[in-house]
């Protein structure tokens, strides 16, 4: 079996690739918001699947990203290379500046730390005249799908080969063991500090190019978009739903959700509200360690996977 999953990816990653030339481009617009939340939720996988701290701020990195390109374009006429680079040296500054405090509490009350830190970055720079204020900012047009739908793939590929990195390395190790067992980890001699932070940091930097990406992409940028809070919602939603702390998982179920999402909104546009709800739902009852477990588990238990998750997490 795993023989031919190298092979079985690779065909999936051609056939992406190659999509822009043979999809419509419906297809292809689709294909890049559908890869850039794979990209996301690849991010947040990183510090939430991996080291076990749920943030709820990664979308303050993808807005970062985006004021980083839209400032250096609009403000500054310098390339779109540059404008990225300056969102993700934003991003990384604010992970190492907010990191060090807000990582040091757990659980829960790491969660609610940084479930409002995209809304008071979006008062923040609705105030700062460079950024546009509230009125926001309107990037040079590219009408160019095909550019922006293969730079969102490479990104993609890339966070997904640093998430396979991190379960082969000593410092994946180290986020791993944090998960299972953060005052255990420190006694092995993990520096715990300094591998969430720079979880933190790499989870950012994701989040950062992405944004830049998706600004450049829309050609218009604003606060409330920017530093959407349902952002992170569906970033977490699609690691959850496919398997956080593993290196397909969040690609699987952001494939997956975007397209029942999608198909939902333009035949059922009632139900496509409730959507994300229901599927939070499903995930923690029935399958709580998602996608993944249940493709590794079922074959062995059957339904009993199910019957045992619904009895651990009933309601």
């Amino acid at each position: 079996m795993k023989t031919l999953r190298l092979p079985l990816i690779l065909l999936v990653l051609i056939a992406l690739a190659a999509l822009p030339w043979y999809g419509s481009d419906t297809l292809v617009q689709f294909g890049i918001s559908t890869l850039l939340l794979a990209v996301l939720a690849q991010g947040w996988n990183i510090i939430g699947g991996y080291t076990g701290y749920p943030s709820f701020g990664n979308s303050v990195f993808f807005g970062l990203g985006a004021y980083g390109v839209g400032i250096a374009m609009v403000q500054w006429q310098l390339p779109f290379a540059v404008g990225m680079a300056f969102g993700v040296a934003l991003a990384v500054v604010f992970a190492v500046l907010l990191g060090i405090p807000v990582l040091r509490l757990k659980g829960h009350y790491f969660a609610i730390a940084t479930l409002a830190l995209a809304q008071i970055m979006a008062a923040i720079v609705s105030n700062v005249p460079l950024a546009g204020q509230n009125i926001g900012l309107v990037l040079p047009p590219l009408n160019d799908d095909r550019m922006f739908y293969e730079l969102s793939l490479i990104l993609l590929v890339a966070a997904t080969l640093t998430v396979w990195w991190l379960t082969r390395s000593r410092f994946g190790f180290g986020l791993i063991a944090i998960r299972e067992n953060e005052e255990g980890a420190v006694v092995m001699g993990v520096d715990t500090t300094r591998y969430k932070v720079l979880a933190f940091v790499l989870a950012g930097i994701f989040s950062a190019l992405a944004g830049g990406i998706q600004a450049y992409w829309i050609t218009f940028l604003d606060p409330a978009s920017a530093f959407d809070i349902t952002l992170n919602v569906k970033m977490i939603i699609m690691a959850v739903f496919g398997g956080p702390g593993t290196i397909l998982g969040p690609i699987v179920g952001s494939f997956i959700l975007s397209a029942i999402s999608e198909l939902l909104s333009s035949e059922i546009t009632s139900i496509a509200g409730l959507f994300f709800g229901i599927v939070i739902v499903v995930a923690v009852v029935l399958m709580p360690r998602g996608l993944a477990d249940v493709v590794q588990r079922f074959h062995k238990l059957g339904w009993r996977y199910f019957v045992d998750n619904i009895r651990t997490n009933r309601i």
